[in-house]
């Protein structure tokens, strides 16, 4: 018996619609991915020219480290009964860990640097159910703090993006790299004002895309780096040798603890210390697991709660296929490559939208915050101005040890440690007089 035409119909057209669906998460995905591949790419260079690598070794650094960024996404994205906030979030190595791997890299060595990943990895997979308790210290006038604190301190890093990356070199600031990076300022506030529906949620991508593509005919892009990579490369244990330990010191979850509200308020799930736990241990099964691959610890990316904000997209799926692409391009270095060739002023122009969003999410809750109250006005002002001062001068503290320089050089950490302490200081004592 025949099945009706009706129904293949049927059949059919929503199949139509499931792909078109599936099309856009990937799209989204994709966008995801070049929002966070210029930093996610920046660190291993930096340590890697730090730390004098050769050419195969920083191939091998770039290409692990684009693949684990995909391991510890999954890792934090899927619910398990151990590890997994749920929400949409990418990870990957903060540009805050540059300093203190490249520390403990120079003075102690390499096999050094990854033992301390390997034990701050282990020393978060423990204490995450301790810290996650600690969610009543959060209240919106600590979180919204660090999240503004998180997003203005990087808006710098796109402007030297946008400027030409080096801000000794002579090029720094040549009119050309101005046209570029305000160009794709402009073409990413054009589709927000005039497109609709899916164009407007990709942006950024089209800014991207189309300013790198004018970049492109003006000579910015070169494709060297394409041709001298490999074609596939695989992970592998102890690449650099067999990690050795010393004391040293990293924090992760304090900024994670940000990023982690911060997407909690855009997605309107509300976050549990149980989850909070789950999120902490998944980031310190993915710090040993950069130790042991000779990569970089991973903490969620502050750089994708603008993408979110920007693209108004709350589900998982489209971080998902940035994840499966992570993986993909991490095993081909040759096709990971062609993200590099993006032209640094585009790259900025972008991340000062989405850096700038990340900051006015940190102001809008602390809307919610009740001003009147001095206490509340003193702990935000005094924790933001210092993280702001200590974001732009950290060597205030280069006659101090290395481990609390590694601390006290990280203005989000300061902003943490400042507006947990003066909240418990100030509203503490105001409730016990009311």
């Amino acid at each position: 018996m025949k099945e009706p035409a009706t129904t293949i119909s049927t059949t059919n057209q929503e199949a139509k619609i499931n792909f078109a669906h599936q099309w856009k998460n990937f799209v989204l995905g994709f966008q995801h991915l070049l929002a966070m591949y210029s930093g996610d790419v920046l660190v291993p260079l930096l340590i890697g020219h730090y730390l004098h690598f050769t050419t195969l070794q920083m191939t091998y650094l770039v290409s692990i480290d684009i693949f684990m960024c995909g391991v510890a996404t999954l890792l934090q994205l899927k619910r398990t009964p151990l590890t997994g906030i749920g929400l949409p979030v990418v990870l990957g190595c903060a540009v805050q860990a540059v300093t203190p791997l490249e520390t403990i890299g120079g003075k102690l060595g390499i096999t050094y640097m990854y033992g301390a990943i390997i034990a701050a990895g282990i020393f978060v997979f423990l204490i995450a159910g301790v810290f996650a308790r600690l969610k009543k210290f959060f209240p919106p006038v600590v979180t919204g703090s660090l999240i503004t604190i998180i997003g203005f301190t990087l808006v710098p890093v796109g402007f030297q993006d946008l400027g030409g990356g080096t801000p000794t070199a002579s090029s720094f600031g040549a009119p050309t790299n101005l046209f570029i990076g305000f160009l794709t300022i402009a073409i990413i506030l054009l589709f927000n004002a005039f497109a609709r529906g899916f164009m407007k949620s990709i942006a950024i991508l089209l800014g991207i895309l189309i300013s790198s593509f004018i970049a492109g005919i003006m000579g910015f892009i070169s494709l060297k780096p394409v041709s001298e990579a490999a074609w596939f490369h695989t992970p592998q244990l102890f690449f650099f040798g067999v990690p050795q330990f010393n004391t040293s010191a990293i924090i992760t979850m304090i900024e994670s603890t940000g990023v982690f509200f911060a997407l909690s308020d855009i997605t309107g799930q509300k976050l549990t210390s149980n989850d909070l736990k789950h999120g902490y241990r998944a980031e310190g099964i993915a710090a040993i697991l950069g130790g042991l691959f000779n990569t970089f610890p991973y903490s969620t990316f502050s750089e994708n709660v603008g993408v979110l904000k920007m693209s108004g997209v709350k589900s998982r799926q489209p971080v998902y296929y940035a994840a499966f692409l992570l993986l993909i391009l991490g095993l081909l270095p040759k096709v990971g490559a062609l993200a590099t060739v993006i032209p640094e002023p585009v790259l900025g122009g972008a991340m000062i939208v989405m850096f700038g969003m990340v900051g006015v999410q940190g102001v809008q809750i602390l809307h919610k915050v009740d001003f009147s109250n001095n206490a509340n006005l003193l702990t935000a002002s005094v924790s933001i101005g210092l993280g702001l001062g200590i974001t732009m001068y950290p060597q205030l503290f280069q006659h101090m040890p290395t481990e609390f320089q590694i601390i006290l050089g990280n203005g989000i950490v300061i902003t943490s440690i400042s507006a947990v302490l003066l909240n418990l200081l100030f509203n503490h004592r105001w409730a016990s007089h009311n």
